[in-house]
C-alpha cells in the first residue's frame, strides 16, 4: 500500500531566516529587539547564532506571530550597544514585509557604551562660578552647567539634574577616568532622551567626605544636611533664576556615586518637595548600615523615581546594602506605591567611574523619559 505524501499547503508558515553580517565584529553576542518581541534589547530568545568570526543567523520559529511584517533592529545588548551606520550615525528601523525566506543584513559598526558621538550634538560647557558662595558652609566652590547643543537656538524649558563629584563627570584630565557625560548627552540627544540641564558641584577635595557625611555615622560628625540645604535652596533658585528651567519636583533630579551618592539620597529624604528623581550609584551606605526610614511616615506621600546602581565586584556588601535600602523604601506604609525604584546590579561591575559612565544613559532614560515601573 503506498503512503500518500502531501504537497505543501501555499498557506503554510513559512520559517524566515536572517543572516548577518558584521566587518565590526567583537566578543559581544548580537541580539534582535523588534516589534515581535516589545523591543527588547538582551531577549535571549531572540540571541543569534554566531556562525564565524562576522557572520550571524536566526531562524524565528515556525509561528504565526513571524509570518507578518518584522520591523527590527540589530544590538549587543543594549541600546547604548546597538547598529550604527558606518559614519556612526543612528540607523532606522529595518523592515521586512516581503515573502521572502532569507533575508540577508550587514552592520557596518556598533555603539559601544553610547559612543562614538557627533561633536555637534556635545552640550554646552559653562563654569557657572568659580567661587560660589555656599554661606550654609561659609564656603566657595566651583559649580558647571551643561546646557543642551541647542539651548541658545531655541525657547524650550528643561528638566534639570543636580550631581556631586564634578571633577570626574566630564575632565578628560581626571586622575581616576571620568563619566564622559557631555559625550554620552551628545549622542542620546540623537534618541530624543538627552536634553536636560545638568549642574555639576565640585566636591572640597579633602573635606570632600565631611560635607558628604549626613549626620553622625561611622566617619564621625559630617555637614551633609548644610551641603544639602545649599543645593536645594540656594544653588537651585540661582539655577532657576538664570537658566530656562523646569522647577517643578517631578523634572528636577540629582545624583551621585560613592559617598556622593549617599548625600543624594539623604537630599531626596530631606527635600522630597524639590527632588522627585534620585541617581544613586554605588552609594556608601556601609558608613551608616542602619539606615531609618521611619520618618519617611511624616511626609506626604508624593511620587518619587529613584535608580539605584552597583557592581557586585565593588565590595564584599555592596549589593547586599543597595538590595536592603530597596526593600526598606518599597515598605514604607507611607508611599503608598509612590516610590517607584529601579535596581540595576552588574556583577561584575567595579566601583569606578568607567561602571559609572556605563550606567548614566540607562538612568537618565528610565529617570526623565521612562513610565516603567522598574
Amino acid at each position: 500500500m503506498k503512503t500518500e505524501v502531501k504537497k505543501p499547503n501555499s498557506t503554510q508558515i513559512k520559517t524566515r531566516t536572517i543572516e548577518l553580517t558584521t566587518p565590526d565584529d567583537d566578543a559581544r553576542p548580537v541580539y534582535l529587539a523588534g516589534n515581535f518581541n516589545n523591543w527588547v534589547t538582551q531577549d535571549h530568545r531572540f540571541k543569534m547564532n554566531k556562525i564565524s568570526k562576522g557572520k550571524y543567523e536566526f531562524i524565528f520559529p515556525d509561528e504565526e506571530a513571524f509570518k507578518g511584517e518584522l520591523i527590527y533592529k540589530f544590538t549587543k545588548g543594549d541600546w547604548s550597544e546597538v547598529e550604527i551606520d558606518r559614519y556612526g550615525n543612528k540607523t532606522p528601523n529595518r523592515i521586512w514585509n516581503d515573502e521572502q525566506p532569507i533575508r540577508k543584513e550587514r552592520v557596518p559598526k556598533w555603539r559601544k557604551n553610547w559612543l562614538p558621538y557627533r561633536p555637534s550634538q556635545l552640550p554646552q560647557i559653562h563654569l557657572l562660578s568659580e567661587e560660589f558662595e555656599i554661606p550654609q558652609l561659609n564656603k566657595k566652590r566651583r559649580v558647571w552647567s551643561l546646557l543642551p547643543h541647542d539651548y541658545d537656538t531655541s525657547n524650550e524649558r528643561y528638566p534639570v539634574l543636580y550631581l556631586q563629584d564634578a571633577q570626574n563627570l566630564f575632565n578628560e584630565k581626571a586622575e581616576f577616568g571620568n563619566w564622559q557625560i557631555d559625550k554620552k548627552l551628545a549622542v542620546m540627544s540623537d534618541y530624543g532622551i538627552g536634553k536636560i540641564i545638568v549642574i555639576a558641584v565640585e566636591h572640597g577635595e579633602d573635606d570632600r567626605l565631611e560635607e558628604y557625611n549626613v549626620g553622625k555615622t561611622v566617619l564621625g560628625s559630617g555637614s551633609g544636611k548644610q551641603y544639602i540645604r545649599f543645593v536645594a535652596d540656594t544653588l537651585k533658585h540661582f539655577v532657576d533664576e538664570t537658566y530656562r528651567t523646569k522647577p517643578e519636583r517631578e523634572f528636577t533630579g540629582i545624583g551621585g556615586s560613592s559617598m556622593g551618592g549617599l548625600v543624594s539620597i539623604f537630599s531626596g529624604i530631606m527635600y522630597p518637595e524639590v527632588f522627585g528623581k534620585l541617581m544613586i550609584f554605588s552609594p556608601s551606605l556601609w558608613v551608616l548600615p542602619k539606615i531609618k526610614l521611619g520618618f519617611l511616615d511624616l511626609f506626604d506621600p508624593m511620587e518619587t523615581r529613584i535608580y539605584i546602581y552597583a557592581g557586585g565586584d565593588e565590595s564584599a556588601d555592596m549589593v547586599k546594602h543597595v538590595n536592603k535600602l530597596q526593600k526598606k523604601l518599597m515598605k514604607r506604609d507611607a508611599l503608598h506605591g509612590n516610590m517607584k525604584v529601579h535596581l540595576s546590579i552588574n556583577p561584575e561591575g567595579k566601583h569606578s567611574e568607567t561602571y559609572w559612565s556605563d550606567e548614566f544613559p540607562k538612568a537618565i532614560e528610565w529617570l526623565f523619559y521612562s513610565n516603567k515601573e522598574n
